[in-house]
Order: C-alpha cells, then structure tokens, then sequence
C-alpha cells in the first residue's frame, strides 16, 4: 500500500477527539490478552506445521488415491516415532541413511519398507543441517518472489487507494482465469478466487488443477500457479500490477499460506479467530498455525486480509461493533509479533447495520471512522453489505452506493465490490461490470470529499466512535481477567462458543519436547528478530 494513507487521514483520530491514552490502553490490554496465547502456539506444533515444513522443502505431489505425499509421510512419523520432535529430524535421518531423495522417502514411507528413528547426538546435527539446506530452498524462492513484484510494483507503480477488491468463484480454474482478465481489465486491481465451501475442513490440500468446486475453486499450488501467470499476462497487457488473493485458513492454513509464498500470491485471507468461530477449528490448533503462516506471509510480503466482518453476519452490527475493534486489535497484535507490518494488515470492518435501523449511514461512517484512526498506517478491507440485501437488485445497487459512498469518506485501504445480485445468483460477468460503474461512478464524483467531511467534534458520529473504543477497551479487560481462550469458549466473538480442548483437528496438535527442530520455524523466527 502507499504512504498516502496516513497523510491523508492521520487527522481521523484528531477530528474523533479519541483519547491517546485510552488508545494506548486498548492496544496494551490487547497485547496482554494475545501473549500467552502467543507462549502457548511457541510450545505446539500440529501436523499442518509439519506438512508445510515439507513442502517448503520441495515434496510435491500425491499417491494413486490423491492423498499428498506430505500427508503420507507425516502420518507414518508420527505413527512410527511421533511429532514431538518435529519431522525434519527422523526424515532428514533417514534420507542420509538410505541416500534418497525426499520423494523416494515419502514413498517408502508410504509402502511400508522405511522405519524411522529420532537420530541424536552427531546423527542428529548431520540431519537438521541437512534439513536446513533443503528448506533454504523454498525460503530463497519466496524471497525471489518477493523481489519480482517489488520489481514489477516498481515498473507499474501502485494503484490510488482504494484497490478495487473483485471475486471470481466458477470452481473451475479454467474458467476463473478469464473471468478475473475480464475483471482486470475492467478495472479491478485485486483478484480474488474465492475458495470452494468446505475445503478449510480438509486436512489437506489437494493436488493440481482442479476443475470441480462447490460456490468456489478449490487452493492448490497448481491453481495458484495457473492463475498468477495469467494475471502476469494480463497485468503486462494494461501495464499496471493485479494482485491475486486467495485463502489461508482452515485446516492446512500454514501449508496454503507456503504454497502462497512459493506462488507469489499478494494478499490471503488470514485471520486468527476466523476458523475458530465459523468453522469450529479446535483454538489451540488455529493460534499455532496462524503464528506460522503469518510469519510467512511476513517474509513472503503478502497483504493479509482479516475477517471481522464475518462477526457482523452472526452478531447485530451496532450491538457488536465493539467486537470487530476488539478483534482488529488482537490481529494487529497477532500480526505484528508474527512479523507483519502496518502496510501488510488489511484489517477488516463491514457494512452490514441494517439499512431500515434510524441513522444507519451515520453509524457506518462512525464505526469505519474509529478503524481508520486506529490503525491510520493498515490498508483496511472495507466488506460490503451482504446480510440485509434483500434480492432487490435495485435497492440493493443502491445500497451498495452507500456503502462506496463510506469508502470514499474514510479511507479505506482495499475495497470489495458489492454487488446488487448477493443473496439472489453467483454474479454474472454482467453484474460484476455493473459493480464496478458504480464504484467509478461514486469515486469520481466523490473525488477528495474527505478532505471536506469532517463530522461535529461533539456529534452523532464522534460521540459513537467514543462509545465503540470505550466498549471495546471494557471487552478487553474483561477477556484479559478471564483468558482470551475462556472468552472464545463463552461465545463473546460473534455469538460462537468454541472450548478451548474441543472442535476439529485437535488431535492433529502435539507439544514439543525438548530437542524439537524446525528448521522452517527456526529461519522464520530468525526473520522476525532482525
């Protein structure tokens, strides 16, 4: 993102009147509420870790019955020798021993002619360099990859804020990639493929080019390849850069968040309560990998995209705006202990009050206010209406001209199109192009309104953003009194009850012992500390 942002809208927290010290309070009830979940993913792995530490090692691939080679591999360790010591050790131990490569190893594995051990002493230094050299590799990709797009960030330069934030969703990758062109070259400066329903339950991910996928595409390192080289293509036709997103939760979030580095993807979806709450991932196993990807994300450059505008889909918006500003500042905290920064934390907010509840648009500007002059430096993902679209297309067009309307206002970083035909039919390329008028149609006769907008200092909206920080800074103290795991575990996120020892892939969650080696983990954590 730009250094526009602050410039443009450093003043938001000034014409709020917020208090700094009751700012400094949040973000500091935030950080004690995060660091021991922080301490806690610091003393776990899961076998997501472990698959992703592999495949940033080069294991590609999957058997006859499309299980990938990663998973193979990583369930005979673990039924031979357990993960307590991590994979990278017994694997690497046993590549030297038999001088395979780790293909030939997977696949041994796999068959049942290999047996593992955990190798000590000389052994085991022999192998934990050996493991740090093979994953150099993928890290050394990913930093290439880096370095292409800031060149051709560089050769394009960056869009004005806000980039315009447009899905593809066909479940056939051959036909996502002309539908995101089109959205291209109609003016979309970020591409997202959204995900198929139900793959973040998967505790894999699937091999190759897919073609098949309920409401959405399935995340694999294929899809991710096929689509980046076609807007490379596309982005060398209009002669400006077009970001790619995609999805890094669920179950093999640190693997999708690898494959995202490897690929050179620019932007995921990644936030730390998002599987938790929706999706009913176990706690525990979420904070371990979201530590992980982020930290990906971090060395890979990659714009994460967070998801509180999920919580306002459960939750009533003005009775829970408090929420979503508690949820931003644990994902900035998050975020940044993983390595992130500012520019790299697309925090989200949604426009989702209903539109019949009295001063309505007030609120929105008050509650996208208080976001913008909390995190003036982040390039906020600002979600468009979904829950009260009614399938009126024309109420709801306009709706979404609102919505717009509150973008241009308050500066918000990434900009999803809505579109007037949400609730009613996955949008045509037709519904898509009308979107995108109305976006240009707002924005350009909205021109620089922010600059003339600024709300009474003792006001409707300067009032309510107050209210939402104050509410917000009691949540926190009352998540740090009793945990933030207590507080997912009584619903207070979005109305979901998730314990802190239940939900899925709990079993796939092991404790180190000492003497546990990753060399991924260890480059990453080195990464951050510089």
């Amino acid at each position: 993102m730009t250094d526009t942002h602050r410039t443009k809208y450093a003043d938001t927290r000034r014409t709020l009147d917020l208090d700094p010290v009751t700012i400094r309070k949040a973000r500091a009830l935030a950080r004690k509420a995060g660091a021991p979940v922080v301490s806690l993913a610091k003393k776990h792995t899961t076998v997501s870790v472990e698959r992703a530490t592999l495949r940033l090692a080069g294991l590609e691939g999957a058997d006859v019955e499309g299980i990938p080679w990663v998973n193979r591999l990583v369930d005979v360790v673990r039924e031979q020798v357990g993960l307590e010591h991590g994979v990278a050790l017994p694997v690497w131990d046993a590549m030297l021993a038999n001088n395979d490569d780790l293909l030939v190893v997977a696949q041994k594995a796999a068959s049942g002619s290999l047996t593992f051990r955990i190798p000590e002493g000389h052994d085991a230094a022999r192998a934990g360099r050996a493991a740090r050299s093979s994953i150099s590799a993928g890290m050394r990709r990913i930093d290439a990859n880096r370095k292409h797009r800031d060149k051709l960030i560089g050769k394009y330069g960056n869009p004005p804020a806000p980039w315009i934030y447009l899905i593809v969703a066909t479940g056939d990758i051959y036909e996502d990639i002309p539908q995101a062109q089109a959205a291209a070259r109609e003016g979309a400066d970020v591409i997202a493929v959204i995900r198929s329903t139900g793959q973040s339950l998967l505790d894999y991910v699937p091999e190759g080019a897919t073609r098949e996928g309920y409401a959405g595409t399935y995340a694999t390192q294929e899809n991710f390849r096929l689509m980046r080289a076609a807007l490379d293509k596309t982005s060398a036709e209009l002669g400006r850069y077009v970001r790619l997103t995609n999805y890094a939760s669920g179950l093999c979030m640190p693997e999708i968040a690898s494959l995202a580095g490897l690929e050179r993807l620019d932007m995921m979806l990644n936030d730390s309560m998002y599987g938790i709450l929706f999706r009913d991932i176990n706690p525990i196993r979420t904070f371990v990998d979201q530590r992980f990807s982020r930290q990906i994300h971090a060395r890979a450059g990659i714009i994460i995209n967070t998801g509180e505008d999920n919580y306002l889909t459960t939750a009533d918006a003005v009775e829970a705006a408090h929420t979503v500003t508690v949820s931003q500042l644990l994902n900035e905290y998050f975020a940044k202990e993983a390595g992130l920064e500012d520019w790299q934390l697309g925090l989200g907010h949604a426009f989702e009050i209903n539109p019949d509840v009295p001063d309505s648009f007030r609120l929105e500007l008050a509650h996208a206010m208080l976001a913008r002059a909390l995190f003036p430096d982040a390039p906020l993902k600002w979600m468009p209406p979904t829950k009260h679209m009614t399938g009126d297309i024309f109420k709801g067009f306009l709706h979404d001209g609102f919505f717009n309307l509150a973008g241009a206002l308050t500066g918000q970083g990434i900009l999803l199109v809505g579109m007037m035909t949400e609730a009613v039919v996955t949008p045509w390329l037709s519904d898509r192009d009308l979107a995108l008028q109305n976006v240009r149609y707002v924005f350009n006769t909205a021109g620089k309104l922010h600059e003339d907008f600024r709300p009474a200092p003792d006001g409707f909206i300067a009032n309510r953003a107050r209210e939402v920080l104050g509410e917000a800074v009691d949540l926190l103290e009352r998540v740090v009194d009793d945990s933030l795991l207590e507080a997912i575990g009584d619903g207070t996120f979005g109305l979901m009850k998730r314990p802190a020892h239940a939900g899925r892939g709990l079993d796939g969650v092991i404790k180190k012992e000492s003497g546990y080696l990753n060399p991924a983990a260890d480059m990453l954590d080195e990464g951050v500390a510089r």
